[in-house]
């Protein structure tokens, strides 16, 4: 299957995407996948063409500030949550995306639920990989770090924050060829260390998850968490309260994964996410 990749000028941001080529003529809906930190859409690559065989279509954009999408100044993007979900939301009606399916991973991908949090007639069903979901998630000091003054400074210029933390993160080795995707932005500029040392400092961990675990307990549309039990920053009981709290959500574990399950994982996300989009309410 064909990835396309494009960009698209909304405002002063350009986002850069990634989009599948459907099998079939039947309208099946749009998938929105979205990525956290320190990763790319390029992680959605093997999901994506999944997604396709059986004729969804599915966007995954870089967030601003990351892979290939614009790494605006702070001045004039300042990477906080309200500004992110303001830059999704014309990013979506740029391109006339009205409803979809929304999955979500990682840090970052916390932001993707606070969106369908204040847009929930826009998302049809949601599925959670590995995202901080519980009062008790602390963003981890691999991370943590690149966000103090000076120090974040020097460490978000060092390219290879990449193999460390995604490798850590996934408890595998990830292959040369696509660790040189996801190195290549912070190679090419220092645009990209500044931008992921801004959104880190932006994330405002703590509130978003008040308003997360508060605003999900009315949430009536079906939920699926896909939970790679060996990551090594957001704990299975972090899945297994949040789903208790939740009138609809279907739990699948995935014992071998780690923190970023779509990198070794996809086939196994796939099986849960193509039966989990096809269910009928």
């Amino acid at each position: 299957m064909t990835i396309n990749e494009q960009k698209i000028q909304v405002g002063n941001l350009q986002w850069f995407y990634r989009e599948n080529n459907p099998l079939g003529t039947n309208d099946l809906g749009t998938i929105l996948l979205l990525h956290g930190l320190p990763s790319q859409s390029y992680c959605w690559g093997e999901i994506m063409e999944d997604l396709a065989g059986k004729g969804y279509r599915a966007i995954a954009p870089d967030w601003i500030g990351t892979g290939k999408s614009s790494k605006p100044d702070r001045r004039n993007f300042d990477y906080t949550t309200p500004t992110f979900i303001k830059a999704l939301g014309d990013f979506l009606a740029a391109l006339e995306i009205s409803q979809f399916s929304l999955v979500v991973q990682g840090f970052l991908g916390s932001v993707g639920l606070q969106y369908a949090l204040q847009f929930p007639e826009q998302v049809q069903r949601l599925a959670i990989l590995n995202t901080p979901i519980s009062n008790t998630a602390k963003l981890p000091w691999a991370m943590k770090q690149w966000g103090i003054p000076l120090v974040g400074e020097m460490l978000t210029q060092d390219p290879l924050l990449i193999d460390r933390t995604l490798e850590k993160g996934s408890r595998y080795r990830i292959e040369d060829e696509y660790l040189d995707v996801y190195r290549r932005p912070f190679l090419t500029s220092s645009e990209a260390g500044r931008s992921l040392l801004a959104t880190v400092q932006g994330l405002q961990l703590p509130s978003a998850m008040a308003e997360i675990t508060t605003g999900f307990t009315s949430w009536q549309k079906p939920i699926l968490i896909c939970w790679g039990l060996r990551d090594p920053w957001l704990d299975f009981s972090q899945a297994e309260g949040f789903a208790s709290s939740l009138k609809q959500a279907e739990v699948v574990q995935l014992p071998e994964a780690g923190h970023y399950p779509q990198e070794h994982f996809s086939g196994q996300i796939s099986e849960a996410l193509i039966p989990f989009l096809r269910r009928q309410n």
